[in-house]
């Protein structure tokens, strides 16, 4: 297993492997014995950067989430796992009522719900500090400051290691990270968004913003990436839910012109390399000019070693051209 660091601070930045675990559906839909499994293989690799969520999975049972980090917290505990794995988790979008969600009814984040709810994943989770943690969704609502300061308040306490941001235009990410710098308080250091080979459509209206897709690292985000070279990006769904083995899964949304060209040139280089399309677009994502740290859900072991492959899978430049240049 390859690794990479993300922090710029000394103190919080840590070394975490190039492929991340996503833990979304852990203690749900993956039952404990399946989900142990996976970490306990992941791990076994060399694995070192396990993801979840406050909210993870409350629309498997209409709940309010908190499953996949209790589950985590009692993997950690029956394997003796410390400080070697880091933990990221999120807050923000967990649903104040049952059987509502982050759409209509989200916790947001202000200085009071970041301060409770960190420490609600904490005693979930089983740790005394959270290595990462993100603001999962942005929340128009409160004042960017108090957010900023309620973030960095943790971090000064040591419940806290690194900050980042999931799912926010790029301009409240700079703006977020400005407030921080101009008062000497740490920022946002890691990046999650929806990232992949195959571009979808964003510009029609969301669920989390009127003026289109707001969680895909399009233009404005790699830019913004390119120009903040400490930044890390942390690329979710990368493997769009098994859609690239099975394109008739991919949806209106990929219905675009460029999409046969780009899979006619993914097969290509997959036949070229012996890999699988999946292992193309994870080593494309690992080695890019703007790099990524793919983070991945499973449902099996084998998907998982699937993924672990692409690990030492390296593209030539001619190979990389070609799948940047095909639209």
């Amino acid at each position: 297993m390859r690794h990479r660091t993300i922090g710029t601070d000394p103190a919080t930045r840590r070394e975490v492997s190039v492929l991340s675990l996503g833990a979304m559906l852990f203690g749900t839909a993956t039952d404990e014995d399946t989900s142990y499994a996976i970490l306990d293989r992941y791990v076994e690799a060399g694995g070192t950067f396990v993801d979840t969520s406050n909210n993870y999975a409350f629309w498997q049972n209409g709940g309010q989430g908190g499953e996949s980090e209790t589950l985590l917290g009692r993997w950690r505990r029956s394997r003796g796992i410390g400080a070697e794995i880091v933990f990221a988790t999120k807050l923000g979008a967990r649903p104040l009522a049952p059987g509502t969600s982050y759409r209509d009814n989200p916790e947001g984040l202000s200085a009071k719900v970041i301060r409770e709810s960190a420490e609600r994943s904490r005693e979930r989770l089983g740790v005394d500090r959270i290595d990462l943690l993100y603001a999962h969704i942005e929340d128009r609502t409160v004042p960017l400051r108090e957010t900023v300061e309620g973030f960095a308040e943790l971090v000064a306490e040591g419940t806290v290691g690194l900050l980042g941001a999931s799912n926010h235009r790029a301009w409240r990410v700079e703006r977020a990270r400005a407030l921080a710098a101009a008062a000497g308080l740490p920022g946002y250091d890691v990046l999650q968004y929806h990232r992949s080979y195959l571009p979808p459509r964003v510009d029609q209206p969301s669920e989390l913003d009127p003026d289109g897709q707001i969680g895909w690292a399009g233009p404005d985000v790699v830019s913004y990436l390119r120009a903040e070279p400490r930044l890390t990006l942390v690329a979710y769904s990368p493997l769009l839910k098994g859609a690239y083995a099975k394109p008739e899964r991919l949806g209106e949304a990929y219905a675009l012109p460029g999409t046969p060209a780009r899979l006619a040139a993914l097969r290509a280089v997959a036949a070229e390399t012996g890999a699988t399309v999946n292992q193309v677009v994870l080593a494309w994502l690992m080695g890019g000019d703007v790099p990524a740290i793919p983070l991945v859900g499973f449902s099996s072991v084998a998907q998982l070693e699937e993924a672990l492959a692409a690990v030492d899978l390296e593209l030539t430049a001619e190979q990389r051209t070609r799948l940047d240049a095909a639209h």
